[in-house]
């Protein structure tokens, strides 16, 4: 989980600096495709291949492809009004939730020192987010978009539940590649005159650059590390880890050049950090609530 949190801060990274070039549901719909590729490729070399008792029950891909392709495309919706500072508040949200639905889906009770981790690293996250900035953060007003973003973040968090519900011991590769191609079909079906009006031949370089990174580094290699964290981590914990995203997105402005944030923010950083640290003295697995029998 923690380099899923690095891949996933070079996305917002990279992709900041071409998304108003083309269309949500186009550029999705590539990296779910290209993602699927490199995914059952690895699936097909690796472990005996794919099995024939993966295609067991397929709706369960497309229940997981569609939550995840909806959060992609809403994310991105939301995005088209929505200040990107506002939205990455907005996504410290998703451990809450994923705890609220791993409850709900699979009984896992979050202790009192998992729901001090979470409080403390939302907080953490948050102040690194506005940097430090009490007027900033005391200004951020809930817009149309900040509300297009939240349900997205609302299939995230049930996503990560519901992998760990109905997976039937499949490796989290094989998983991840029926999932991809599930999330493909509902982006091509949802997206299809966005992809047929895009003129793919005259995108610049950078927005292909940003594709291949979105498609193998911050989908493939993200879906398979959250697969194979979420069937050993509870849901909240799991979840949890994305709290450092706003402290690599500082480390990748810094390699691409944009320059350090203010000194105060390490304050953020340290909160993240303790959050992390309470959150792995807890035991592997959570208290679950007994169910009734008889």
């Amino acid at each position: 989980m923690l380099l899923f949190s690095a891949l996933v801060a070079g996305s917002f990274s990279l992709g900041a600096q071409v998304a108003a070039e083309i269309a949500p549901a186009a550029i999705n719909a590539a990296r779910f495709a290209i993602a699927a590729v490199v995914i059952g490729g690895v699936a097909l070399v690796t472990g005996g291949g794919i099995p024939r008792s993966a295609a067991r029950a397929p709706w369960r891909y497309l229940v997981l492809g569609g939550l995840f392709a909806a959060y992609f495309v809403l994310m991105f919706e939301g995005l088209k009004t929505a200040p990107a500072l506002s939205t990455s508040a907005v996504f410290t949200l998703t451990p809450i939730l994923s705890a609220v639905f791993g409850y709900l889906l699979l009984r896992q009770v979050t202790t009192r020192q998992m729901a001090l981790a979470l409080a403390i690293g939302a907080g953490g996250a948050v102040w690194v987010i506005f940097r430090g900035d009490w007027t900033a953060m005391r200004a951020m007003e809930i817009g149309r978009g900040e509300m297009i973003y939240f349900v997205g973040c609302i299939s995230h968090a049930i996503y990560t539940p519901m992998v760990r519900k109905l997976n039937r011991g499949e490796r989290p590769v094989v998983f991840t590649f029926g999932m991809l191609i599930a999330g493909c079909a509902v982006l091509l079906a949802w997206g299809w005159s966005d992809i047929r009006a895009t003129d793919w031949s005259a995108l610049r370089p950078l927005i292909w650059i940003t594709l291949l990174y979105l498609a193998i580094f911050a989908s493939a290699s993200t879906f398979v590390l959250l697969q194979f964290a979420t069937l050993r981590l509870p849901s909240a914990k799991v979840m949890a880890y994305t709290y450092l995203t706003p402290s690599w997105v500082i480390l990748w402005e810094l390699a691409l050049g944009n320059g350090a944030p203010p000194a105060k923010v390490l304050i953020g950083i340290v909160m993240t950090v303790v959050a992390l640290i309470l959150l792995l003295e807890q035991d592997p697995e959570p208290k679950a609530t007994p169910r009734r029998t008889g």
